[in-house]
């Protein structure tokens, strides 16, 4: 079995785990398999055994499922990139935008500010053009009262 394989293996596997672990079904299972390890707790008289046992069973499927589930996430934020690339792409939108995701946090917050100030200016924009618009069809309805009077 070579690489590829194994990997579109533990992905398809990674993706079932994703998608079954996120279920009510499964945490409803969870929740009653904790609830049968307490109640058993009486017959067994609180030892360190049973204690153990949840312990452990929890720390294995936590470690896991970091794994599992990072995976899963990790090819879903690839894809979504690839989709917004393609929209940047065969859109009017700057093309520069195509790969930001690799950039250093410095340079994505230089980026998101650049980005900010831009939406500010184009909101004061927009307000001073809706302002505009309201100061027009008001003398447009004082125009029409004179006329009319």
């Amino acid at each position: 079995m070579n690489g590829s394989s194994l990997s579109r293996l533990f992905s398809k596997f990674a993706s079932a785990i994703s998608e079954l672990s996120g279920r009510p079904a499964t945490f409803a299972l969870a929740v009653g398999l904790v609830a049968v390890w307490a109640i058993s707790g009486p017959f067994f008289n609180y030892s360190e055994t049973w204690q153990l046992v949840i312990n452990t069973s929890t720390t294995i499927i936590t470690f896991l499922m970091v794994f599992v589930l990072q995976n899963s996430q990790n090819r879903d934020g690839r894809a979504l990139q690839a989709k917004i690339d393609e929209l940047i792409l065969t859109s009017a939108a700057q093309n520069k935008f195509v790969g930001i995701e690799k950039l250093d946090e410095e340079e994505i917050r230089q980026v998101s500010e650049t980005l900010a100030e831009k939406a500010e200016a184009l909101e004061d924009v927009a307000d001073r053009a809706g302002a505009l618009n309201e100061v027009a069809k008001r003398g447009g309805g004082a125009k029409e009262n004179a006329e009319a009077g």
